[in-house]
């Protein structure tokens, strides 16, 4: 049964939740909202679902191209022309620097980590905003960050202690050379000292007493660092919400971090903990936020959802729901409402994921629009990051940032997606190199630098975060200290971290680079003929060998990801790979592996039957890795988890940009039917 809203059809969970827990307080009526919000999906539907019109056309347009040169090698110029004159390269805006304002320091002038949370885990959300301040002692003695002997069980070691001591003394050294004579000191008090490098704040605390103070000849009882900067709490990627009750689930943590009072409870050692949001550090006249600054990520374009039916009985489109709820939520914020204030600058921040070049993201500009005048907003209230992870906006990224200058506060690189996005928009152009060995072409070095050149040109510095990508593999954080530093580096200022202890290590990184330094001189942009060129396996004589290994690593991929998602309604988790080294998993990871398969059999590389053999070999896989869940249920042919990843690769070329969250939704969908 659903509720009549202005004409729109309302899930009563969802209609309950706006009206007695939302609009509370915020000074809109009921009938004034529902209204409100009805105008709007009367006016954008059509856009959005003409803008997914043309993605189709000009699918269609590439794939016809590439099967009329089936066999010849791409003409790099003819190619570029072809995209031209389709539309799906559009002319370069005239120089221009973005206007966005009243942009929070966290976001515009500060650099440092950024964690990616999923919404409908209150438990993780609490972590995640708490993270602004992380224990780098803590983070050394329980990763293999340090190098040092694993400490010994049975209770704190003190010769790893003394590494963990060593290793953080090393660092203060190196960040804050003169530090204990004061250099970079900007407050004191009885128990701790307060440091300022690069920005970031470094607290030392100062208890001779404490069992690690007391062997300190410094008296040093720990070092906490600022870490996760920001955080974006995810409801498209990392969630499995497919209904009312999972949109309303996310909704609903997302006011409780709005408004400051969400709480998560949990058994810990046989105790019942919990855990809330944190307070701000107080340091005499200084007063330092005690929590990340928190965006959320709305979905894209491309999904219904059935929270809300439109008055032809169709659902309406998730991303235009998400952009009223999310906002309206977090009005509390803005007015003051809540226990914590979140953005001090005024703003709501909003990550728009998927979309696909310049017209689309005016289509997201102009509902911000619509939603800012519903809520009695100012124009550019609303803040978008602009995820760059489809080819079309890679190759577009001025113009899409163009058509978002006054309200853009973020881009960032995802290269799971973007290389998912790669395979299907070229998949008819022939076999593509095994995934790994994507990551070492010229195309995907062109987009991680053209994405820091082109949002430097387009005047982000000092207005806008430049962020990269995941480090995926949570247990490995020597690997990530090795490599990540890559990131400030490039002249990102943010990049995305698994846990906030990656958090805490990869903050380090941000004193040993100064990153609005680095930035000066990324002033190069590659040329866009190396953004085009497509990863084909040209010439390649694949072994059995080959062929099975990638088989199998993709097919174990595939069902571990899945096979939570359809069964738990788990939408992000650490799932082991195929050589059991636990990775942070979720749908970008999918496509990706689902795409490559997808293009294999497409091409001859692998037969069906071949595919198949590979589900079945890592189905067992897939159920012993998972035997210490309770939760979990086995792999089975006529399962809908196996169903769910078979389809994925055998209906992969169909699939609308390869994306996984159309048949992911309507197994999910069948498994709770099912189980209810």
């Amino acid at each position: 049964m659903y509720f009549d809203r202005a004409g729109l059809q309302i899930a009563p969970e969802l209609a309950d939740f706006v009206e007695r827990e939302v609009l509370p307080g915020l000074n809109l009526p009921t009938d004034q909202f529902w209204q409100g919000a009805a105008d709007i999906f009367a006016r954008f539907v059509p856009v959005n679902r003409a803008l997914l019109a043309k993605r189709d056309s000009l699918q269609a347009q590439i794939d016809a191209w590439h099967a009329a040169h089936t066999g010849q090698a791409i003409d790099a110029a003819a190619y570029r022309a072809f995209l031209t004159e389709i539309g799906y390269l559009v002319p370069e805006p005239a120089s221009f620097s973005v206007e966005t304002a009243n942009v929070d320091s966290e976001v515009a002038t500060m650099a440092g980590p950024q964690l990616v949370v999923p919404a409908l885990n209150s438990r993780f959300l609490l972590n995640a905003a708490n993270a602004r301040w992380g224990s780098l002692y803590d983070a050394l003695y329980g990763t293999d960050a340090l190098d040092a002997p694993a400490a010994t069980p049975g209770g704190y070691d003190k010769v790893r202690g003394a590494a963990v001591v060593a290793r953080a003394k090393a660092f203060l050294d190196e960040a804050i050379p003169g530090w204990r004579e004061g250099a970079h000191l900007i407050a004191e008090r009885a128990g701790g000292k307060l440091f300022k490098h690069n920005g970031l704040h470094i607290e030392l605390v100062i208890d001779r007493d404490h069992p690690i103070g007391r062997d300190d000849p410094d008296g040093i009882a720990d070092v906490i660092l600022e870490s996760a900067l920001t955080a974006i709490v995810d409801l498209e990627d990392s969630v499995a919400a497919v209904d009312g009750e999972d949109k309303v689930a996310g909704y609903r943590n997302w006011l409780g971090l709005m408004k400051g009072d969400l709480s998560a409870s949990f058994d810990k050692g046989g105790r019942t903990m919990t855990r809330t949001l944190e307070g701000d550090h107080e340091w005499g006249d200084i007063t330092l936020p005690g929590r990340s600054l928190l965006f959320v990520r709305n979905v894209g374009h491309l999904m219904t959802t059935p929270a809300v039916l439109l008055a032809d009985g169709s659902e309406a489109p998730e991303g235009i729901l998400d952009a009223i709820m999310t906002s309206t939520v977090a009005k509390h914020d803005l007015i003051g409402s809540g226990k914590f204030k979140n953005s001090r600058a005024g703003s709501i921040y909003i990550v728009k994921p998927k979309m696909h070049g310049p017209d689309e993201a005016k289509l997201t500009n102009d509902l911000f629009d619509a939603v800012e005048d519903l809520l009695a907003l100012s124009r550019h209230t609303i803040k978008v990051g602009v995820m760059d992870e489809e080819r079309r906006t890679s190759a577009n990224l001025a113009a899409c940032i163009h058509a978002v200058r006054g309200r853009v506060a973020f881009i960032n690189t995802g290269f799971l997606d973007r290389t998912g996005d790669e395979i299907h928009t070229s998949m008819q152009a022939g076999a593509m190199l095994p995934k790994a060995e994507m990551k070492l072409q010229p195309w995907i070095k062109a987009y991680e630098a053209r994405n820091v050149a082109i949002g430097l040109a387009c005047g982000l510095s000092g207005k806008a975060q430049i962020g990269k990508g995941m480090w995926a593999a949570p247990d490995r954080m020597a690997d990530m200290l090795a490599q990540k530093i890559g990131h400030p580096q490039s002249g990102a200022n943010t990049a995305w971290v698994p846990s906030p202890t990656a958090a805490t290590l990869h903050a380090m990184h941000y004193h040993q680079v100064d990153v609005f330094a680095e930035q000066t001189g990324k002033t190069a942009i590659a040329p866009l003929e190396e953004l085009l060129t497509i990863p084909l396996a040209q010439g390649r004589n694949w072994s059995e060998a080959e062929i099975t290994r990638e088989l199998d690593n993709n097919a174990q991929g595939i069902l571990g990801y899945v096979v939570r998602w359809i069964d738990q309604g788990v939408g992000c988790s650490k799932v082991p790979d195929i050589d059991d080294v636990g990775l942070m998993e979720d749908r970008a990871t999918l496509r990706i592996s689902s795409q490559a398969l997808a293009n294999w059999l497409l091409h001859g590389v692998c037969t069906a039957e071949q595919v198949d053999a590979a589900f079945a070999r890592m189905a067992a896989k897939v159920d012993g890795q998972n035997a210490g869940d309770p939760l979990y249920r086995k792999l089975t042919p006529d399962g809908l988890a196996w169903q769910a990843a078979r389809a994925l690769v055998f209906e992969g070329v169909a699939q609308p940009n390869g994306y996984t969250e159309p048949l992911l939704h309507r197994f999910r969908q069948l498994a709770k039917a099912r189980h209810n």
